[in-house]
C-alpha cells in the first residue's frame, strides 16, 4: 500500500507541529561502510542497507508532507575512492533508480537529478536517470532529488561559466539571478541539513542553498537511520529558532 500523508492530528500526536514543517531537507547519508566494518562485513552490504534507510527517510517525509528531500548520492570527491568501491556504487545507483523508480511513481514522487552529468556518467545511466525523471515528471507530492555526480563548487563554476555565455551585464547579475542557473532552478533552500555518522561537516553538499540552513549532525551511522530517527531530526529543528541576520 502506498504510503500517504498523515493527518494533522496524527502528525501532532508524533509532537510534531505540522504549521512549522521544514520545506525543504537534505541529507548526507553518511556511515555505510563503517557499519559494515563493524560487524566484520563487507562495505557493500552497508550501502545495500543503506538503501533501505533512505526508503524509510522518504516515506517519512511523504507522511509529514514535507516538499522537498534531497540526498548526497554520490560527490565529485567520491571517484577518488578505491576503483572497485566506485564501480559499485555507480552501479548500485543505477540498480536503486532500477528497482525503486515504480514504488517512487506510486507514491507520487517526482524523481529528479542533480549534478554533472556530462562529465564521467555512463550514457546508460544517464538513459535510466532521464526515465525516472520522465515517469514520475507530472506528479505533484514529494519532489526526491539525488544529488549524483555532484558537488557544491561545481555547481558554482558551471552556474558562472553558463552565466559569462549569455553576455550578461555585471550590474545585472545579483543572488537571485545566479540562482536561475543552478542545477535546479525551482529547488528552494535548505530549511534542514541532516548528516549522519558522526561527522561535522558539509562536504561540498549544497553549498548555496544552504546559506541559512539548519545543521544537524547525529551520531546513527545512515543504516540506523529509521522514520522514528527524522521524525527526531524535525522535532529538533522546530526547536530552533531561525532569524535569517535579523534579531
Amino acid at each position: 500500500m502506498a504510503t500517504k500523508r498523515l493527518s494533522i492530528n496524527k502528525i501532532r500526536e508524533l509532537g510534531i507541529d505540522p504549521k512549522t514543517l521544514p520545506n525543504h531537507v537534505g541529507i548526507i547519508m553518511d556511515g555505510n561502510g563503517r557499519w559494515a566494518e563493524k560487524r566484520q562485513l563487507p562495505r557493500t552490504t552497508g550501502h545495500l542497507q543503506g538503501e533501505e534507510a533512505l526508503f524509510e527517510c522518504i516515506e517519512g517525509a511523504i507522511e509529514l508532507g514535507i516538499p522537498w528531500l534531497t540526498v548526497y548520492g554520490f560527490s565529485t570527491e567520491n571517484w577518488k575512492r578505491p576503483k572497485e568501491e566506485v564501480q559499485f556504487l555507480i552501479n548500485f545507483n543505477r540498480e536503486t533508480i532500477r528497482r525503486r523508480r515504480d514504488e517512487l511513481h506510486e507514491r507520487n514522487v517526482k524523481i529528479e537529478f542533480i549534478g554533472r552529468e556530462n562529465w564521467r556518467v555512463s550514457k546508460g545511466l544517464l538513459n535510466d536517470m532521464e526515465e525516472a525523471r520522465q515517469l514520475t515528471k507530472k506528479n505533484t507530492g514529494l519532489v526526491f532529488t539525488v544529488a549524483f555526480n555532484y558537488g557544491g563548487r561545481a555547481e558554482l563554476v558551471d552556474a558562472v561559466k553558463e552565466i559569462i555565455k549569455t553576455g550578461i551585464d555585471e550590474s545585472k547579475i545579483t543572488e537571485k539571478k545566479i540562482a536561475t542557473y543552478l542545477y535546479q532552478s525551482q529547488m528552494p533552500d535548505a530549511d534542514l541539513i541532516i548528516r549522519t555518522s558522526g561527522e561535522e561537516r558539509l562536504s561540498n553538499f549544497l553549498l548555496w542553498q544552504s546559506a541559512y540552513s539548519e545543521l544537524l549532525f547525529l551520531g546513527d551511522l545512515w543504516p540506523d537511520f529509521t522514520r522514528t530517527t527524522f521524525h527526531k531530526a524535525i522535532k529538533e529543528y522546530q526547536r530552533r529558532s531561525r532569524r535569517f541576520g535579523e534579531l
